[in-house]
């Protein structure tokens, strides 16, 4: 078997999302390329679960970002509204722009929604709730399938125990089934990878330390057990990306507590892993929940969270 070869990334812009926002807390990213620029989107309010967190987005186009925009809420009537959480940006290939986001007190009581754009995310449609039982993608992007159907990695936090699996729509979000991934791990936010032969690879955090990873032989209908990866891990989200090459890129805090350190790793099989480029490492902060595209122009685009105060973005040359 052929492997791909490793890319050499090197960071050519570095900057925050804004500067300034009428919201002092904020996490969770996810971005996009549109036919207008970047789109990203992230969750900002008082603090995480304040009932007064919304879903924001902004657009890099020419050069420069624009102002923060709300495009979610949990507003419930008059008097009662929860937090919003954890958007999920994904672009049809009929460039309709879908926008998952969960809405509830906590990650335990939390559901899914969904809205959608017909013009790049200026505008968007009222909320729609996916259907009892299932989440729709919780952190990490939902992918298109080669059999035109959509995936979604999702997962549940109940009880204390953390489970991680798969969703299966088709691109209209109807006819829904769900695929469980069990293993030895307590597991959440899945991200996917893909490999030749409608193979696909999931990664997730756990509580144990260490990311965690299960392999489908049939595009997502059934998967293997999680095992470890033996990449050392701190439980804090992560994002993953297969590049047209084949090759594979990692965002996660490859430390064992904190998030303090955020380093883009690589992989020409999924399996054995290398740091390629370190994003942060201070001695405190906090530099979390990644996000990571591939433009049709090769090079990659990443969001993340700084400090809790702005949504940090790269965007990288290979």
């Amino acid at each position: 078997m052929i492997f791909p070869e490793k890319p050499t990334p090197k960071i050519l812009t570095s900057e925050f999302i804004y500067e300034t926002a009428p919201f002092p807390s904020c996490h969770a990213s996810t971005l996009i390329e549109t036919e207008d620029g970047i789109l990203a989107s992230w969750f900002g309010g008082t603090y995480e679960r304040h009932p007064d967190v919304n879903i924001y987005t902004a657009l890099k186009k020419g050069g420069s970002w624009s102002t923060p925009a709300e495009v979610a809420d949990g507003i419930e009537n008059e008097d009662f509204r929860n937090p919003t959480w954890n958007p999920v940006l994904y672009q049809l290939e009929d460039g309709k722009v879908i926008l998952f986001y969960k809405e509830g007190p906590n990650p335990r009581e939390w559901w899914g929604l969904y809205k959608t754009s017909n013009d790049g995310g200026k505008t968007w449609s009222k909320a729609v709730q996916i259907m009892p039982g299932f989440m729709g993608p919780i952190k990490n992007k939902t992918v298109g399938l080669s059999n035109g159907m959509l995936l979604h990695p999702s997962s549940f936090e109940i009880n204390g125990l953390w489970t991680s699996h798969v969703e299966i729509s088709d691109p209209a979000l109807k006819n829904w089934t769900k695929k469980e991934i069990h293993g030895p791990f307590n597991a959440i936010q899945p991200t996917v990878l893909f490999h030749p032969n409608n193979h696909l690879q999931v990664l997730t955090r756990t509580k144990e330390g260490v990311i965690a990873t299960a392999w489908s032989p049939d595009n997502g209908e059934t998967w293997s057990q999680l095992e470890s990866t033996g990449i050392v891990h701190n439980n804090s989200g992560i994002d993953a990306v297969t590049l047209d090459s084949g090759y594979h890129l990692l965002l996660c805090n490859p430390i064992p507590k904190g998030r303090q350190k955020l380093s883009l790793m690589g992989s020409s099989d999924g399996i054995t892993w290398e740091e390629l480029l370190v994003l942060e490492d201070e001695k405190e902060g906090e530099f979390s929940y990644p996000a990571i595209i591939q433009a049709k122009d090769g090079t990659v685009h990443l969001t993340y969270t700084w400090n809790r105060e702005k949504i940090k973005y790269a965007h990288l040359s290979l």
